[in-house]
């Protein structure tokens, strides 16, 4: 993914703003207090979900129907 992608897909989130997920990561941290790791089969490609804050590192808390999860900005796109 180029940089110029990678900015373009970080302007275009914001907290409040709905994404849809467009790739599955190996993993799942929970955005709980105290994270913890879930497997990937929770969610599936093109759920959708609501940013609910900003973290460090380009990631994103996400809430989606089955539960709210740390998401990196690769697999995100805004709707």
């Amino acid at each position: 993914m180029s940089r110029s992608h990678l900015a373009s897909t970080m302007s275009e989130i914001s907290i409040g703003g709905k994404v849809r997920l467009i790739a599955i990561p190996p993993y799942l941290k929970t955005a709980d207090p105290m994270p913890m790791l879930r497997p990937p089969e929770l969610l599936n490609i093109d759920d959708i979900g609501t940013v609910i804050d900003r973290r460090p590192g380009g990631y994103w808390g996400v809430k989606f129907d089955r539960g709210s999860f740390l998401l990196d900005s690769k697999y995100l796109e805004a709707i």
